[in-house]
């Protein structure tokens, strides 16, 4: 007989490598608006909440409801961070 807590999922140790774990969506938006700016996003991104009066509040409501653009705006997240660490001359992953 299996015990219980063979049906869990992976403890957020098990995730070290994942550039995205134990990031907000907040924040990973707020770093996207500083690198790139609101207009620089909504060129990447074509969502009327970052051309109409933009603003995180706004963005997150949604990119909660929207799961197609939160996985736009992580994937423009990890490509910023793959474009610093290359400008940087850092490790590549």
């Amino acid at each position: 007989m299996a015990a219980v807590s063979d049906n869990l999922p992976p403890s957020p140790a098990a995730q070290p490598r994942n550039p995205l774990h134990g990031l907000t969506l907040e924040r990973i938006l707020t770093e996207l608006v500083a690198h790139f700016g609101w207009p620089g996003l909504a060129e990447r991104i074509p969502l009327r909440c970052f051309t109409q009066a933009p603003s995180i509040a706004s963005s997150l409501k949604v990119l909660r409801k929207t799961p197609w653009a939160r996985e736009k705006v992580e994937g423009l997240y990890l490509f910023m961070l793959r474009e610093q660490r290359r400008s940087a001359g850092g490790p590549r992953s």
